[in-house]
């Protein structure tokens, strides 16, 4: 048979599969290659989100001073190192991919992973963390500090809400009480905060690795409790709280054994970079 003579339909066949073998190769070279989450790759203005191999999206927090906490309670607190931030809470599918179950009383793929305790969260960072992909690219990850969780949330902020005192808007920002119709939502559904983070405010209460005891950390933003005391922290409110709960400087010291529907965690990434830098 000549060239000539091959029929539309071997013509056809024929461009199907190269498109297959393209494809294959595409995604083929995209395992291979993670994207790494380097500090300059983050910062660059307009740039896509850094994706890590569970799809999760970051943005990078720059180091700053911000004054934490709400009434007598306020003080002062550096972070003296950038940090990544997801941008969301940790979704169910994110979830199964590494802990390979989903407690969640809710259930939704891209809803917010639920029912999970402190150690569950920081057995999720572990694993992740142990991923050839992402020891290949230095990443290591672990949930926020109290104070990085509100100078993240507070977005350069010293109002009520990251958007301002006015708890009539929350509608636009979060799910509570009065429009979750009693459940979780997907996430990065509502308008993020000026630092391009979703859900700060409602859908589920997040875990972070500080204690409720001391969380000034003599002004570094570090918490300072003795281990004995040790107790979590949770912060933003959920789709079950008032618009009160959902304050940037609401926290709640919780039983780390405790879970509910109400409860999840998003996770904070430290490259190897800003790691090693660190240790200097």
């Amino acid at each position: 048979m000549s060239v000539n003579q091959i029929d539309e339909g071997s013509v056809g066949r024929f461009k199907f599969v190269v498109v297959i073998v393209i494809v294959v190769f595409s995604y083929g070279c995209q395992r291979s290659n993670p994207t790494h989450l380097s500090t300059i790759d983050a910062a660059r203005v307009g740039s896509p989100k850094p994706i890590n191999s569970i799809g999760m999206e970051f943005k990078l927090i720059p180091a700053g001073t911000f004054a934490m906490g709400e009434g007598d309670d306020i003080h002062e607190v550096t972070l003296a190192e950038p940090f990544m931030m997801s941008i969301h809470e940790v979704t169910q599918v994110q979830y199964i991919r590494i802990m390979s179950e989903n407690p969640s009383q809710f259930e939704g793929a891209d809803h917010p992973v639920q029912k999970v305790d402190w150690y569950d969260a920081v057995e999720f960072c572990e694993k992740l963390s142990e991923l050839p992909i992402e020891k290949a690219a230095g990443h290591v990850y672990r949930l926020p500090t109290d104070a990085e969780w509100e100078y993240a949330c507070r977005a350069g902020s010293n109002t009520q809400f990251s958007f301002g005192d006015q708890a009539s808007e929350l509608e636009n920002y979060g799910w509570y009480s009065a429009n979750s119709g009693g459940m979780t939502h997907p996430v990065g559904v509502k308008q993020p905060n000026a630092w391009g983070l979703y859900d700060m405010h409602g859908n589920v209460w997040e875990w972070c690795q500080g204690s409720a005891g001391n969380s000034s950390g003599g002004g570094t933003g570090e918490p300072t409790v003795a281990e004995s005391e040790f107790a979590p922290v949770g912060r933003g409110g959920g789709w079950y709280g008032t618009a009160r709960d959902a304050r940037s400087a609401v926290r709640s010291s919780i039983n780390p054994a405790f879970n509910s529907g109400n409860l999840g965690f998003r996770v904070l990434l430290v490259p190897s970079k800003m790691q090693d830098e660190g240790k200097k």
